[in-house]
């Protein structure tokens, strides 16, 4: 018997993977992100149509799991010290984007017929924007660094918090819920909260940054370390009535602080998006085509006011703290959608028995359309612009200064050069960039050599080449020249070749630098050059021939 179950669930779900890769690649050709995918995988594979998700408790647990690695992630932006880097235009903005969309929101839901509890629900989740696409789509376009793409990651750092805050009430609610229920203390159980954030502040003040620059030493144990944590707080807090999100929040934040929480995030990037695929699936079983369909009028509503609202009253806004149209019109495009935080927030309240499955569709639909049409308005929103410029000069200032500081401010002198590698030959090239005054970011993948030249005064990162997420992330477009120093040890290890993904993920960021390579086998030179290195460095071949230069100057003096 035990078998049978065992076979059946591993059909199941290769089959409910097999359905998800097709939908996947329908939504690529489509240039839709994997969220608008795996809502209509869940959908699809739901009760009222192919019925393929069955298996109730195994999906659950990897949705559950998925949750707390998002939520994990969601923490990790969380830094003590967000509050000096968050610029006062995005901190703002971002509320009043917040205020604005809870607001009229919640007053369209009370027109539409709900009552307050719900409409309470549908206004705060049609607030959140979806980080993940964002941050994507800016990336595929090189616009995370100009003035736009730095203000819309304000907002989701404002957003993030707003995640954190209500999730925190409603967890405070669902506390309350079972104290009705189970005669469970709520003074025990927030104080046992309580207890759990002093630890996460200790472990912030006294043991994250030597434990993870410990752990660094092996990516691979950093990342199984990262995940462990997470799933160890949102135990604990599931087990405190808090719920395992806010406990995965809570280990986020916890190595928020650290300068290992960029690698930890990309490279779990890839785990998460494929365990979101099991909440969703698990949301799909909740749904009904016929409740979908009872609220299509509702979520085209709704839908109509996040996609026109939000981008509104964004340009509303930075055209009174002094910014152009322009940069309103294409940071407004990034919070025209809600994202997967609306249907867990949702989610939890049916949990809570505050709202119904018929408020979950209903979201459900909202997320469906508006993730889908704003991902073409970000795509092609220097297309819209000239449409749609003319009419919102009455939202611009006759000048805008805060825009030209602003512009001033971003002006940092870039790197002229990243340097991968730092030890042997990259350790020798720093040494001479840094004597000649050369601007240059460098990354390895020893914290302590990182540390080492962090404390001379070198820009020194933490992060590992053979991570495209990572590499994405570096300021590669405004970079003349790229360096590495790495050598290959896959032979041995079975590894990549890092200088091969390097110089793949350069060529399809379309890099208009110069790349040079070093090379420790006269045979790799021709591959490295084939992937698109400008420049090929032999270490020993350039060591043989200024030593025999300098043999060959000292007999012509002496003869």
């Amino acid at each position: 018997m035990p078998e049978i179950v065992t076979a059946s669930l591993f059909t199941e779900v290769s089959g409910l993977l097999i359905l998800a890769g097709a939908i996947g690649y329908v939504g690529h050709l489509l240039k839709q992100p994997l969220i608008v995918s795996y809502i209509v995988v869940g959908i699809l594979a739901g009760p009222s149509v192919l019925g393929l998700a069955r298996s109730e408790g195994p999906l659950e647990l990897l949705s559950d799991l998925g949750m707390a690695v998002l939520l994990f992630l969601v923490g990790l932006k969380l830094d003590y010290r967000l509050v000096h880097e968050l610029g006062m235009v995005s901190l703002l903005t971002g509320l009043g984007q917040v205020l604005f969309t809870a607001g009229f929101g919640f007053l369209i839901a009370m027109g539409l017929g709900f009552d307050v509890i719900a409409s309470l629900y549908i206004a705060v989740a049609l607030t959140f924007s979806s980080t993940i696409i964002i941050v994507k789509l800016l990336s595929d376009k090189r616009e995370l660094d100009a003035l736009h793409g730095r203000v819309a990651l304000g907002f989701l750092i404002v957003q993030d918090i707003v995640v954190v805050l209500s999730m925190v009430v409603l967890s405070t609610i669902g506390i309350g819920a079972a104290a009705e229920g189970e005669g469970l203390s709520v003074t025990g159980a927030l104080t046992a909260a309580a207890v759990l954030v002093v630890i996460v502040v200790l472990i912030v003040r006294y043991a994250a940054n030597p434990l993870t620059r410990s752990l660094a030493q092996s990516p691979e144990l950093l990342i199984l370390f990262s995940i462990g944590l997470a799933a160890l707080f949102a135990a604990i807090g599931e087990a405190l009535g808090l719920g395992l999100e806010i406990g995965g929040l809570l280990a986020g934040t916890a190595l928020a602080s650290t300068p290992y929480r960029d690698a930890i995030a990309s490279r779990l990037g890839p785990l998460r998006d494929f365990l979101l695929l099991f909440f969703f699936l698990v949301l799909g079983t909740e749904l009904e085509l016929t409740i979908l369909g009872e609220n299509v009028t509702a979520a085209l509503i709704f839908s109509a006011f996040v996609l026109v609202g939000n981008p509104l009253v964004v340009v509303i806004i930075m055209g009174l703290l002094g910014y152009r149209r322009q940069t309103g019109f294409l940071a407004g495009l990034t919070v025209a959608q809600i994202s997967e935080f609306s249907l867990i927030f949702i989610g939890m309240g049916v949990t809570l028995g505050h709202v119904t499955e018929a408020e979950l569709g209903l979201v459900t639909l909202v997320g469906l359309i508006t993730i889908a049409a704003s991902t073409y308005m970000i795509t092609y929103s220097h297309k819209l612009l000239p449409i749609f410029a003319p009419y919102l000069g009455a939202f611009e200032r006759a000048d805008p200064e805060r825009e030209r500081a602003d512009e001033e401010r971003g002006a940092e002198e870039p790197p002229e050069v990243i340097l991968f590698g730092l030890s042997g030959l990259g350790s020798a090239i720093a040494e001479r960039l840094a004597q000649k005054n050369v601007p240059m970011l460098a990354v390895d993948l020893d914290p302590a050599v990182v540390r080492e030249w962090q404390l001379r005064g070198v820009d020194a990162v933490y992060g590992d080449v053979t991570d495209p997420e990572y590499l994405l992330g570096l300021p590669l477009a405004s970079a003349p020249w790229v360096v590495t120093t790495l050598r290959h040890h896959g032979p041995y290890l079975n590894t990549p070749d890092p200088r091969q993904t390097l110089l793949k993920v350069l060529n399809a960021e379309g890099f208009d630098g110069r790349v040079a390579v070093a090379v420790y086998d006269p045979a790799e030179g021709d591959s490295v050059q084939e992937g698109g290195a400008d420049l090929v460095l032999d270490p020993f071949a350039l060591t043989a021939e200024a030593l025999v230069d300098k043999v060959m100057e000292k007999q012509e003096k002496a003869e």
